[in-house]
């Protein structure tokens, strides 16, 4: 970290600082409870790790729901196999969904634009079949995969009895629920931070930059560009197990639904609503949709009346039926309108509106004057 550049120093000690302070900064907007912020923190991670194929290399992928299935299903596996811990959990999720995206990537990265998407999203749908008809002894079908009391847990039960009813997930004997399980979490979106802040300014992170500026070119030159989207590929969908995993640990349970094609659509919502490319941006994607879901779904007229209140008697009724459509069940049309103001004004997302504000408010500096260079002295003719 300290042979970070002063200015990507700056940027992940105000992120990290940002993340570990949301209990108190959500506070006004209603959205500091555990179970929420988890959500923030893990859905977060899945953009920031989707930004790593398509923010850099343009690969739009519409399958990396599958590597968030099949993380949950590894850590729901390995709770009921090893132990309640977490981290052998999250080891398990990361190294399954790896091998996972390896075999994928292997075969999609043979094709490019609307046909790698188009075979990411086959291989999604395949996978998410398997999950809910074929592989129903793994997955436990439409019902989840869940923790019961018959689970062997052979590692625990080396060191401990059984306890009665059911085990949650815990760190070093620490249960994991509350704002310690956010904490958790939290650690590993800034780890996630920190690994794609190194990643997008190291000589791999430039090549695949190249890669989506112009391919054919890099290949033109002699450059192998399909290791590189491999690997980035592969890096993509370990993060994506990682997010599936600890949506595991913060709640045992894993299902097909989570691995659906509309699933993988959010998380290119998140990224372009925040700014693809961009460090920051897939974050604030990944909460403005969890916001979304979360708060704005859970309003109902009550709620509408009692803040409409301050209108004269009549006009306060209008308010709320008109306010009504675009929250509780109507939450869709709010987002909907928010994605498309942003992508016609903001063609960049949220990000490019920060830098326009960014530079109205920074004075422009003038260019630095050129040095006069004097002008030659006559010489005398010999």
């Amino acid at each position: 970290m300290l042979a970070m550049p002063r200015k990507d120093l700056i940027l992940f000690l105000g992120f990290s600082a940002a993340v570990l302070a949301m209990p108190i900064w959500l506070q006004p907007f209603g959205a500091a409870y555990p179970d929420l912020l988890n959500r923030f923190a893990i859905f977060a991670i899945l953009a920031v790790g989707f930004n790593i194929l398509f923010g850099l290399t343009g690969y739009l992928s519409f399958g990396h729901a599958a590597f968030f299935g099949v993380g949950s299903y590894a850590a729901v596996w390995s709770f009921k196999l090893f132990t309640m811990d977490a981290l052998p959990a999250l080891v398990f999720a990361v190294v399954i969904s790896g091998v996972f995206a390896l075999a994928i990537g292997f075969v999609s990265l043979r094709r490019s634009g609307i046909y790698f998407s188009i075979l990411t999203l086959a291989f999604a749908q395949m996978s998410y079949n398997l999950a809910y008809s074929v592989f129903t002894p793994i997955t436990n079908g439409e019902t989840g995969l869940q923790l019961s009391l018959n689970d062997k847990r052979f590692v625990d039960r080396m060191f401990f009895e059984a306890a009665p009813g059911l085990p949650s997930p815990s760190i070093l004997g620490v249960p994991l629920n509350g704002y310690i399980a956010f904490y958790f979490c939290a650690f590993f979106l800034i780890l996630t931070f920190f690994i794609a802040q190194r990643i997008t300014g190291s000589p791999f992170g430039m090549m695949l930059k190249g890669i989506k500026s112009n391919q054919v070119r890099m290949n033109y030159t002699g450059v192998n560009t399909r290791p590189y989207t491999l690997a980035a590929f592969v890096i993509s969908g370990m993060f994506a197990g990682l997010a599936g995993g600890l949506l595991a640990i913060t709640d045992p349970l894993a299902g097909a639904e989570r691995m659906q094609w509309t699933a993988s659509g959010e998380v290119v919502l998140m990224t372009i609503l925040g700014g693809a490319g961009t460090l920051v941006g897939p974050v604030i994607g990944a909460w403005m949709i969890k916001y979304f879901e979360n708060i704005f779904s859970a309003l109902n007229d009550n709620i509408l009346a009692q803040f409409w209140s301050f209108l004269p008697n009549g006009l306060d009724q209008v308010a709320v039926a008109v306010s009504g459509k675009f929250v509780g069940d109507g939450w869709f049309l709010t987002l909907g309108l928010v994605f498309v103001l942003i992508v016609v004004f903001l063609p960049g997302g949220v990000m490019e509106g920060v830098r326009r504000i960014a530079s109205l408010v920074t004075p422009k500096r003038p260019p630095p004057a050129s040095p006069t260079k004097p002008s030659p002295q006559p010489q005398p003719a010999e």
